[in-house]
Parts: C-alpha cells; structure tokens; sequence
C-alpha cells in the first residue's frame, strides 16, 4: 500500500464479506459510492478485474484507515461492476490492522490474492496470501501466517505493496517494498513459499515503494512509485510513477522514464494491463467528491508504447478510460515564436502545474512577441478531438496571462474556430465541444497591452 511517511493507526476488524454486485457509472473515478485505492488490475478471459483497498478515513482524518480489500471488474474498461469486499483482514486470523496494496495472481487454476497486512507478533507491517477458486473468491488464508515479514532475511524497510510476476518458463517471481527499499524473490510453484534468498533489485532509480511488474515483447517492465523532485514531483510529499527495463525478471534494471506524473493525492499508485489489444494504466487520486490523502479513488486511462518499447506519459484525464485520452504527447508541436530561454517541449511533456508560476517541468513563451502568437499540434493522421484544455504561463515579468484565446482545427483546407476558450490563471481552461476529425489543432494566443503570454502544458483529447 502506498504510504507516504505517516504511520496509520487503523481500528477494529470487520467479518462480513459484502456479495452484491453494483453497477457503477463509466466515469474517472470509476467508482465514487466508497473510496479506493492501490488498485491492482488483473485480466482474465474477456473481463478486467481490479482489487483495491477501501479507504474508509473520516473527513479530516490524516491516518489510513483500511479493513478490506474490495473488486470492481468491467469488460470493456469503460463500464464498471462493483462486487463488494472480497477479503478483509479477518480473512487472516493472524493479523492486526490495516488492509493496504494488494495483487492477484492466477496459477493452477487458482487465484492467490498478495497483500499487504500487520500483522499480530513482532514487525509492522508483512505480507499475506490468501486463495480462492475464482477472480471474486471466496478467498481464504492460504499459508496460516506472513510470506514475508520483519524476519524475513533482507526483507524491506517496509514490507509492502506485493506484485507477483509468473514468467513464460512457470516461474513466479514477488517483488515489493517502500521506504527506498525495493525487494524481489522467487516463489515456488505452490505460490505460498519463497525459494532462494530475499534480493535487492538494481537500477531502479529513486524507488519509493509499490512495485508492478509486466512484460511485453520479451521485454520485462517494473513501474514504481518515486517521490525525487528531479523532473518527478514538486513536492516529496508526493509521487510520480517511473519505470525501468531489463532483459531478466530480476534484473538489472535500466530506468527509462515517468508513467505517470503527480496525481492529486500524495500516494501514486498504478499497474499496467493489455486488455482487448489495448494497454491501461489503473492507478488512485483524491479526485472524487469529499476526496483527500487518506479518500482516494480509482481510476483508469489508456497506456500507448512508443515504437522502441518506451512507454508514453499517460495524463490523467476525468471522464474515464474509454471517454477521453489525452493525445498531446503524440503530437508534433510547432509555433510562431518560443523565447530562447524557454521551451517549446513544456507544452505537451505531461507536466502537471501547481500554478501558473509553476517552471518544474519547463514552461512555453513567446517573449518579447506581442499581439497574436500561436501554438499548434500535428498528427500524421488524422484524429477525433472533442476536448482540449490549456494551463496558462504567468511569470509576474514579461509573460502574463493572455487578454484572449482562440482554439481552431485544420478541416483539410482551413482553421474553423472552435467557441469557449478560457484565460483564467492557475488551472486547466478546459473547452468541450463536439467531435472533429483533424490533423491539425491550433491555439492561438492574443497579449495583454505591452506583455506577452505563454503555457505550462495544453491537452488535447481523444474521445
């Protein structure tokens, strides 16, 4: 489970298991009747799965408060099932408090259910297993105490966050961690016991904790939580999701990039899943209403690789997975003038603002251009658009927020204006508006008297 740097101070353990299945709305967060978090995706048949934790934290409460795990699962990843809590911590009758990260893995015809669980005696935090028969269980313990704990040899730091890897050859692989301290093991083909010695992977530059591991084209992918103010967070209070590449499942690691930026609560939890021939990313905000640290919720966007493997920054985006991607980082961005000491690439590099004075993940300007500038994106084909949105560039110098905008679309021979651009200061001007096919979208810029005007980043969205 993602923990920041507090410790959680959780009460009671609940007995029930709820069963009824809800059908929940096809919206970022997928699901706004509880709070959500550290969801862990699982595809099985023509069907996604996800498993989360259930925040339950009282308003104004700084702690987690988690007692059981829950599952949602869709078949078209836009239209959500809830099914209820599938586990909790009574599933483990050696266990204290606190239902945090967790992870399903299927295997001889079971579904070994990893979480991360305090337990009774000594440590504080381990990790548990529990099997069922089915995606939605019932699940019971299957090991009668911890997988890893404090006395584990080598073990984390904190003893989290569980992600099981079962490689084409059979073999199963575990890796989990916080606190920096990444860990990996292999399990035996029972699921339940550890072979060989706890390891600490290499090369998995500013690991923070909550590990997922996939593989795609031969190729193995570990994406975890980082909070290194180098290009990842403002603040180390929060989180990115970088990732890294190796060629064995245990390493050595090659870091490559950010997934994910910093996301509106402090933890940044995700995993990565191919379903239906498309990649998603699944991972927790604090988006839904009455939302906060300790209220997170799921949601769930579209992941696009690069043609040599890398994977695209995903931008998170309201209205769901299946309602709108943000297609600006696939974009060719060109202008009238950018100022030599600013950056054309701020534009559309997934840079997530705190403010209009914001320069940690670059910024666009068009000093000392007055009047009407421009800055447009291309695509090599042509695109539906139905959304856009624009964070304006304030510097309290030269650059002030814009006196007017227009946002306009290449129809094959022509700009056609596109109504409702916004110029407000210190959020994202979103304009919504029926679909058009294009390869062009162009935003042009008119300044203030005597300034000029500029942009922290500018989406663009793929219905």
């Amino acid at each position: 489970m993602s923990v920041r740097r507090w410790m959680a101070a959780v009460c009671g353990v609940i007995t029930a298991v709820a069963v009824t299945a809800v059908p929940v709305h096809a919206a970022n967060p997928i699901i706004t009747s509880i709070y959500t978090a550290d969801p862990a995706p699982l595809v099985v048949g023509n069907t996604m799965y996800i498993y989360a934790g259930r925040d339950e934290a009282p308003t104004g409460t700084n702690n987690f408060v988690m007692r059981e795990w829950h599952v949602l699962s869709s078949t078209d990843a836009t239209n959500w099932t809830h099914h209820g809590a599938r586990a909790n911590i009574a599933t483990f009758p050696w266990a204290g408090a606190d239902a945090w990260a967790s992870e399903v893995e299927p295997r001889n015809g079971k579904f070994y259910w990893y979480t991360s669980v305090n337990g009774n005696g000594p440590g504080w935090m381990n990790i548990g297993v529990a099997v069922g028969d089915s995606p939605l269980g019932p699940f019971t313990d299957a090991k009668g105490g911890p997988l890893i704990s404090d006395s584990t040899p080598n073990s984390s730091g904190l003893n989290i966050d569980p992600t099981v890897f079962v490689d084409d050859d059979g073999q199963a692989y575990m890796y989990w961690g916080g606190y920096w301290g990444a860990r990996a093991v292999r399990l035996a083909s029972n699921m339940i016991d550890t072979v060989g010695s706890v390891v600490t992977p290499t090369g998995l530059t500013n690991f923070w904790e909550a590990p997922w591991m996939f593989k795609r084209n031969g190729l193995y992918y570990m994406m975890y939580a980082a909070n290194d103010t180098s290009g990842c967070v403002t603040n180390s209070n929060y989180a990115c999701q970088r990732y890294a590449t190796a060629t064995n499942p245990l390493g050595p690691w090659t870091h490559r990039g950010i997934v994910l930026g910093q996301v509106s609560s402090t933890t940044n939890h995700a995993g990565i899943v191919e379903f239906n021939g498309q990649w998603y990313l699944v991972y927790h905000t604090a988006d839904a209403p009455g939302g906060g640290n300790f209220r997170r919720s799921v949601a769930v966007d579209r992941l696009y690789f690069n043609a040599d493997g890398t994977i695209q920054r995903v931008i998170p985006t309201t209205g769901g997975g299946g309602s709108g991607t943000n297609i600006a980082p696939s974009a060719t961005a060109s202008t009238s003038h950018v100022a030599a000491w600013e950056s054309l690439a701020a534009i559309n590099n997934g840079g997530t603002p705190a403010n209009s004075q914001d320069r940690s993940n670059l910024a666009y300007g068009n000093w000392p251009q007055q009047g009407t500038q421009w800055i447009e994106y291309q695509w090599p084909t042509a695109r539906s658009i139905n959304k856009s949105s624009v964070y304006w560039f304030d510097d309290n110098q030269g650059i002030d927020l814009p006196a007017s905008c227009q946002l306009q679309y290449w129809n094959g021979s022509s700009y056609v204006n596109i109504p409702g651009c916004g110029v407000a200061g210190n959020t994202e001007n979103v304009i919504n508006f029926t679909a058009v096919s294009t390869t062009r979208l162009r935003l042009q810029m008119t300044s203030r008297t005597g300034l000029s005007t500029g942009v922290l980043e500018w989406k663009a969205f793929q219905p």
